[in-house]
C-alpha cells in the first residue's frame, strides 16, 4: 500500500443532509448517555453516603441491628 493505491480507492460517501442527521442522533445520544452517566454518578454518592451512615448508626448503637443478626444466623 502506497498514497498512490489509497487516493485511487473510491469511498462511498452519504449526501450532505444525511451526515447531518446522523451526526444530530450521535450527538443526542451522547447527551443522553451523559444524562445516564450522571444520575449512575449521583445515585453511587447516595449510596455511599448512606452506607457509611447506616454503619456509623449500627457501630454508634443508634441502630439495633441485634434483632436482624439473630434472624440471620437462625436462617
Amino acid at each position: 500500500m502506497n498514497c498512490q493505491i489509497i487516493s485511487s480507492l473510491r469511498v462511498p460517501v452519504p449526501p450532505l443532509g444525511e451526515q447531518n442527521k446522523i451526526l444530530e442522533y450521535i450527538e443526542a445520544e451522547a447527551e443522553r448517555l451523559d444524562a445516564l452517566t450522571g444520575e449512575a454518578e449521583r445515585a453511587i454518592e447516595l449510596l455511599t453516603e448512606r452506607r457509611g451512615a447506616l454503619i456509623s448508626g449500627a457501630v454508634t448503637g443508634k441502630i439495633d441491628v441485634r434483632r436482624v443478626a439473630a434472624e440471620e444466623l437462625a436462617a
